[in-house]
């Protein structure tokens, strides 16, 4: 007996499906692995995924009714829905004035000892309401969607206060409430020292760990704990500290590490059995191998290497190192202002020279993986959430080609047509 299908996509030119031995990220040669099926389909019922294949295989398993809404892709390439692992996506303020000053030759270090950088979103963003953080928010989120972005790690980290903090990552509920895409909110307090302990850093991990852990915890705000370790941030000593503490009040592991400095935040990140250690652009082949060891996925991020003009995150080493690895936007006011996980694959084969099969899969289900959604999203098989993006493109590999131009024509989420010819459509009630 057939599968009744409330939804048909029939005839992709290619159908990347992602699908196989998901229950790690996948590493080395499996990074490539796109279970790629031409004339492709995929059926779906209340919202899940029932098959997915050649169009022959699909429609000799499911069946169509009246009722059922049928996509012809034909000339199209359908991929899972794009998972972003790594953005700072609530805040208020502006850093064009920065911009400038970067171009002008303005060192990070420097933008940021005249008060700017994360210091300048911190006044804006503990200056803005609830409401108006989720205003903003939701803008973004809609930009996001139309990309093909359907699930959205957010951060917090630019409140720098217990109450500013918890603020937040209340927005970052209330926004996976009202809007369409999924987000997983992680904790990042330790993302710079505020004003208020300026000369004192240790006096502020010290609140993290006594006041805004527990605070986050007792709220249940936050699936992961986050720390920026680098020079100009936190110490390795004070990212394990804030670490450990949160590991113990129950949150998942993520580091930013190794991005302008190698601090030893890949090896960390291994000894802690953090899930993942992101940017990773000036790690050691010794941290990386730790990685490898302990299965600590390394997010790259080349849109922000890109954006700060430093070198790109050496991805080519990391994946022959049998590093899992995973591609994010980073998106964020000042050092990588982007949307676009299309953009993101580009930048990883034009940038970090890893093909665009590797970028695909680490784009998708390896960036499942890096938010804990690996059972529920980033492949296209039956009994999987039906996020499902149909690119313009009749060859997956264009992607990468074409890079600064939107390829998203339909977004599903879920089962359901939420952008329609790059056109957003009402959202979820």
């Amino acid at each position: 007996m057939k599968l009744p299908a409330d939804l048909l996509i029939t005839h992709a030119a290619q159908l990347l499906t992602i699908a196989g031995n998901n229950g790690h990220p996948r590493r080395g040669a499996g990074l490539a692995d796109l279970g790629l099926a031409a004339d492709g389909a995929v059926a779906v019922a209340d919202g899940v995924i029932i098959a997915a294949g050649s169009t022959a295989e699909v429609l000799d398993e499911v069946s169509a009714s009246a009722g059922t809404t049928t996509i012809d892709a034909r000339g199209t390439v359908v991929v899972p829905g794009f998972v972003d692992p790594h953005t700072h996506l609530v805040f208020a303020g502006s850093r064009a004035d920065e911009f400038e000053m970067r171009l002008a030759g303005a060192t990070y270090q420097e933008i940021a000892a005249r008060g700017g950088g994360i210091l300048s979103t911190m006044r804006a963003t503990r200056a803005a309401s609830e409401d108006d953080l989720l205003a903003l928010g939701n803008l973004r989120l809609n930009r996001m969607l139309v990309h093909g972005t359907t699930t959205v790690e957010a951060k917090s980290g630019y409140g720098l206060s217990v109450e500013d903090e918890l603020k937040s990552l209340r927005v970052v509920h209330r926004l996976s409430a009202l809007h369409d895409a999924d987000l997983v909110p992680t904790f990042l307090g330790a993302h710079a020292v505020p004003p208020e302990f300026a000369g004192d850093p240790d006096g502020y991990v010290r609140l993290i760990i006594d006041e805004m852990i527990p605070a986050v915890v007792e709220e249940d705000l936050a699936e992961f704990c986050d720390v920026f370790c680098d020079v100009g941030a936190f110490t390795p000593d004070q990212s394990r500290n804030v670490l450990l503490a949160g590991h113990e009040a129950g949150l998942d592991l993520k580091m930013h590490a190794d991005e302008l400095s190698d601090q030893g935040g890949a090896r960390l990140a291994s000894e802690l059995e953090a899930v993942s250690a992101d940017h990773l652009l000036r790690a050691s082949d010794e941290g990386l191998r730790a990685m490898a060891e302990s299965g600590t996925l390394a997010v790259l991020l080349p849109a922000t290497a890109l954006f700060l003009g430093l070198p790109y995150a050496p991805a080519r080493r990391i994946i022959d190192l049998q590093v899992p690895v995973a591609i994010g936007t980073d998106f964020n006011p000042g050092t990588s202002p982007t949307y676009s996980v299309p953009m993101v694959i580009a930048l990883s084969s034009l940038g970090m020279k890893m093909t665009p099969a590797e970028a695909v899969v680490a784009a998708t289900i390896n960036a499942a993986h890096a938010v804990g959604m690996a059972e529920e999203v980033g492949s296209l098989e039956p009994g999987k959430a039906a996020d499902i993006v149909i690119l313009e493109v009749d060859d997956y590999r264009q992607i990468a080609m074409t890079f600064g131009v939107n390829p998203v024509s339909t977004v599903i989420k879920r089962g359901r047509i939420v952008v329609d010819r790059g056109r957003l459509m009402a959202e979820k009630q």
